[in-house]
């Protein structure tokens, strides 16, 4: 089983307690070696314990003071007063050390100037060095928390374009299904529109069940798709002969929701709309590698016939595909339009092989 690893600082207490604890362990065992070094005597290694468990608590105090400046105080008051904080804290320190070593090398226990002035370099720069230590921490920290923050926000942003891109598709294929049942009403065809308004009950019942910021299954969005074109079917019914061609190995493959339905209602709006005798929308899904290959294509007047094909009347469906496709995978993507040699329109979709789903789940 793998050993699961919390960061050291997600308890700032806790690592503070750690940090200081093993700072000055550390501090304490460096400065008995060295007092040992000299001659291990029980009188000289008494004033190191002192002078560690002073220092210990010294920055006990600056560190609740240093807090105190940073989160009360403004930055142009706070530095000099943290700055002011070390030198007292240097000369407490230094007084304390002086008088614990006056006790071995002095007859007389006192403050003596030459002991103070010996000790007051070490404390100086052990105090320093801690300051530095705890500002430098507390700045990485923040740093780190802050890019935290910029993270979630930039989610955030990146989820809600992905929602507004996908809530672009609703509007604009309800008003052309909505043209349609109305022209079905006006010619008095009630049953074929009464067929029409069921199916898009169904379809939209399941696009607002979705999440639109989820990926789905290609088997769901091909389920979709299918929901999709019996609705258009009512309309052109012969001249609309839609076909799926889908390898079964990527049938989990994950990809955004209705990624694919600008594609055949442009196919069946440049492509079955114009002729007569209807077109072939065919939907191809192969696997290449760790690579899923998605192809749509159609049989009608291809791009010559239709320079200005590649966008819907809405402004949506191909530019909103490609914006779509970028925010789910960035460059990881494959995007290409193309005029068939046979003649007709053909988009090619390349994206990453996924079984997991990124975002989140959609029913």
């Amino acid at each position: 089983m793998p050993v699961p690893v919390r960061p050291f600082f997600e308890n700032r207490v806790r690592a503070f307690w750690a940090l200081q604890a093993a700072g000055w362990s550390g501090y304490l065992i460096l400065r008995g070696v060295s007092s040992i070094s000299n001659g291990w005597s029980f009188q000289s290694t008494v004033p190191v314990v002192i002078e560690s468990i002073v220092g210990y608590c010294i920055t006990l105090l600056l560190s609740t003071l240093y807090g105190y400046y940073r989160r009360e105080l403004r930055r142009i008051i706070g530095i000099p007063l943290a700055g002011l904080t070390l030198l007292v804290a240097t000369l407490l320190y230094a007084v304390i050390d002086a008088f614990s070593f006056s006790f071995i090398r002095l007859e007389a226990p006192g403050v003596d100037l030459s002991l103070l002035f010996g000790t007051l370099f070490l404390n100086f720069t052990v105090l320093l060095g801690w300051s530095a230590l705890y500002f430098g921490i507390n700045f990485y920290l923040i740093v780190e928390e802050q890019a935290d923050q910029m993270e979630v926000l930039e989610m955030q942003a990146s989820s809600a374009q992905l929602a507004m891109l996908r809530y672009q598709l609703n509007p604009h294929f309800l008003f052309n299904t909505l043209n349609s049942i109305s022209t079905l009403v006006l010619l008095k065809d009630t049953q074929r529109a009464n067929a029409m308004l069921s199916r898009l009950s169904s379809f939209l019942r399941y696009t607002l069940a979705n999440e639109p910021t989820a990926h789905v299954t290609l088997a769901q969005e091909v389920e979709t798709l299918k929901l999709y074109l019996e609705i258009e079917k009512m309309r052109f019914e012969a001249r609309l002969r839609p076909s799926f061609d889908i390898d079964p190995r990527v049938e989990k493959a994950r990809l955004p929701s209705l990624l694919l339905q600008p594609l055949v209602e442009n196919a069946i709006k440049y492509a079955v709309t114009p002729k007569e005798d209807g077109a072939d929308i065919t939907v191809t899904a192969r696997l290449a590698g760790d690579r899923v290959q998605i192809d749509v294509s159609d049989t009608g007047p291809g791009l010559q016939a239709m320079p200005k094909r590649p966008s819907l009347s809405t402004g949506v469906g191909i530019t909103n595909i490609k914006e779509r496709l970028a925010q789910a995978y960035g460059p990881d993507q494959r995007f290409q339009v193309r005029a068939l040699p046979t003649g007709g329109f053909g988009v090619a979709i390349e994206i990453p092989f996924q079984l997991d789903e990124p975002l989140r789940e959609a029913p």
